[in-house]
């Protein structure tokens, strides 16, 4: 039942991201395996338009903040407001204590806010004053940044990146798909309503099942090799050592078996492929990966480290 309501998501969130398979399934993939999801791309790419299409199918609050410098951490999670009549302070709640968050823009907010935003992505709860309050099993957020724009912007710390399941970078459309969006989008007409809601009970079934697919031991060992290769004192990958100033941690061993799971999940599979692990290990890692100052020389960025990861790790 979860995978069939999964499935009609995808063709509804297809439907109106024209030419973005992959962003769509990774967002799917985010949501299954209860994760966060960075994406990044030029503006006018549809990143917001698919977080929002993907908040009107699922049950749930949606929230969507747009990050300024000015922004405060306050603004994110709500504060205590003055009642005078009484002489009380009642709290009042922001907006991440919603079920699905899209954080417009993040790299333009200080690093106050980013630590409040951190807080909620890595701990499920939000810290005010001396009380802290837990958020829904159903809490994910959404990230948008462009990577043009330097001036006003804050890049994210590394702590903060690694807190993110995915890292998804959306690119420019073909021409045929640029024409399908121009005869979509020709009638000005906003999102169409979802056929369907997609359920929390729905959502926390489906990632129950995640869970339970099976990942045989080689593939285990196979994935546990590539993200070792990744740290340069590993001796694992001589080739990649000196290209890689700081590699990926135990945290992204656990998001890209995951997320691999997830994928087979919704491939309709009760097992994992290598496929699988090598497809989901560009998202999963190319945020994670702190290329060294002989790769820049090179011109060599994430993806293509990861490329040269999967070449040389050898597959069962």
């Amino acid at each position: 039942m979860a995978a069939a309501q999964f499935s009609a998501l995808k063709d509804y969130l297809s439907s109106q991201i024209v030419g973005q398979d992959a962003l769509i399934e990774g967002l799917l993939i985010a949501l299954l395996c209860d994760g966060h999801v960075l994406i990044e791309g030029a503006p006018g790419l549809a990143k917001t338009r698919a977080v929002k299409a993907l908040a009107g199918a699922v049950e749930g609050r949606f929230a969507r903040i747009q990050f300024t410098p000015d922004l405060l951490p306050a603004d994110l999670t709500g504060s205590e407001v003055f009642h005078p009549q009484d002489g009380s302070f009642v709290f009042q709640p922001g907006p991440l204590f919603h079920h699905l968050v899209l954080a417009d823009e993040i790299n333009r907010a200080p690093a106050k806010v980013q630590s409040a935003l951190l807080e909620a992505m890595a701990e499920h709860q939000i810290t005010v004053g001396k009380k802290s309050w837990r958020l829904p099993p159903l809490f994910m957020v959404a990230a948008t940044q462009n990577p043009i724009e330097q001036e006003g912007t804050y890049p994210l710390p590394e702590a903060q990146l690694d807190r993110f399941l995915l890292k998804l970078r959306v690119e420019y459309p073909s021409p045929a798909t640029e024409l399908a969006i121009l005869q979509l989008t020709a009638r000005g007409e906003p999102l169409a309503a979802a056929p369907m809601t997609l359920s929390q009970a729905t959502v926390l079934q489906a990632r129950t099942e995640v869970l339970a697919i099976t990942l045989q031991g080689r593939l285990e060992h196979y994935l546990v090799d590539l993200i070792c290769a990744t740290r340069p004192t590993s001796g694992l990958c001589p080739v990649l050592a000196p290209l890689i100033a700081v590699g990926a941690s135990p945290r992204a061993t656990m998001g890209l078996a995951r997320s691999a799971r997830a994928r087979a999940w919704l491939a309709g599979r009760d097992f994992v492929l290598p496929e699988d692990i090598q497809q989901q290990a560009y998202a999963v890692l190319r945020h994670r990966l702190i290329p060294s100052y002989q790769a820049l020389a090179d011109h060599l960025d994430s993806d293509a480290l990861i490329a040269l990861l999967l070449d040389q790790v050898p597959c069962p």
